[in-house]
């Protein structure tokens, strides 16, 4: 079905019109000039918390190889992500969409229902966002609300001197995700492009990608999840984090980002970092170096925190959960200690969406 023969306010209905609220929060949601919130409903003495991120067609996303119902998810739990890496639980979503003639109703529906699958994992309510046309492809703009209680926000700048860092779950697998549907998109374009020079018809042109064993690596890739569950780990463990932060731009750029706002050093240790086994015979296949996909690969979504030395045993009982360095002194820098014993500096090599 195209879309003009709904209109734009015709697709919000459409896309909307069976939405359940499911916060104390939520006022009012989608169906007037703007949603109405009131946190202190589900927490007294509560504070908001907002994030918003735009992701563009080309840039962050490539619909050769990503499906829309996958890009609606991983639009979600990307900004859910950051909600959880303040220490808080996300409430409300805001879904602006700008899109060509090129796409029709039922890849919008496609869309909201991966959108909606990741919202119902985490109880959250799309109360609101806009349609618009575009020239140049696919821009989608979320904007997530959550809350948390004054005392359990959790910030960038609280990490100190002898604290633990730690990280959840495994690194450097959505990248090499990232690479294997990069090869085989290369590898279909280029049998594309010997069908179109021996002037074979092209409409039905058969191609089976190489992912048997790449799955989790995929998964990780196309349908990322937001560590919820890590919060809710921490927090029947008695540890409260004293830095923390949701890792989109690889390893190396976010414990930056900590030792900056919190005005200290670092040193992480090689052989501490959490990869996947497939992840390392991903690398190996690739010729890439497998400590540097788990540095800078980005888009993992675990969550890097720190907290005090005295909670050493309470995290190492702790299942998924991996200490990997500790905070030094602001003089010290920030340093990797490599396998054999060898110190480096640590560079922020993620990836800059700007750059591209």
């Amino acid at each position: 079905m195209e879309i003009n023969k709904l209109g734009e306010f015709g697709l919000i209905d459409h896309l909307t019109k069976d939405i359940e609220i499911k916060n104390a929060s939520t006022l009012k949601g989608v169906g007037d000039d703007c949603a109405v919130i009131d946190h202190s409903k589900d927490f007294k003495d509560s504070v908001s918390l907002v994030s918003t991120d735009m992701l563009m067609e080309g840039v962050h996303f490539d619909l050769t190889y990503v499906d829309m119902k996958h890009l609606g998810y991983k639009s979600a739990m990307v900004n859910i992500s950051d909600i959880f890496a303040m220490g808080g639980t996300p409430r409300q979503m805001v879904v602006s969409i700008a899109l060509s003639k090129r796409f029709c109703v039922e890849d919008l529906e496609d869309f909201y229902a991966g959108l909606r699958m990741a919202c119902n994992k985490w109880n959250v309510d799309i109360v609101g966002g806009d349609t618009t046309s575009s020239l140049t492809g696919l821009a989608i703009s979320i904007t997530v609300m959550g809350d948390a209680a004054k005392e359990d926000v959790i910030y960038r700048s609280g990490a100190k001197d002898t604290d633990l860092i730690c990280v959840s779950g495994d690194l450097g697998a959505a990248y090499c995700g990232l690479q294997v549907l990069e090869r085989e998109k290369t590898v279909y374009y280029q049998q594309l492009k010997e069908a179109q020079e021996k002037g074979k018809d092209t409409s039905n042109i058969e191609f089976a990608p190489e992912f048997a064993g790449k799955e989790y690596l995929l998964e990780r890739q196309l349908q990322p999840e937001a560590r919820g569950d890590v919060l809710k780990q921490l927090r029947e463990a008695g540890i409260r984090p004293t830095s923390m932060i949701d890792i989109s731009d690889g390893l190396s750029s976010e414990i930056m980002h900590i030792c900056k706002n919190s005005n200290t050093g670092c040193r992480l240790f090689e052989k501490e970092i959490p990869i996947d086994y497939q992840t390392a015979v991903m690398a190996e296949e690739m010729n890439m170096n497998l400590t540097t996909c788990a540095l800078n690969g980005g888009e993992d979504y675990e969550l890097l925190f720190t907290c005090s030395i005295g909670d050493y045993e309470k995290v190492k009982s702790l299942e998924g959960i991996r200490v990997i360095g500790h905070i030094t002194k602001p003089e010290l820098g920030c340093q990797l200690v490599t396998r054999d014993g060898q110190e480096f500096e640590l560079k922020a090599q993620g990836w800059n969406h700007c750059d591209n």
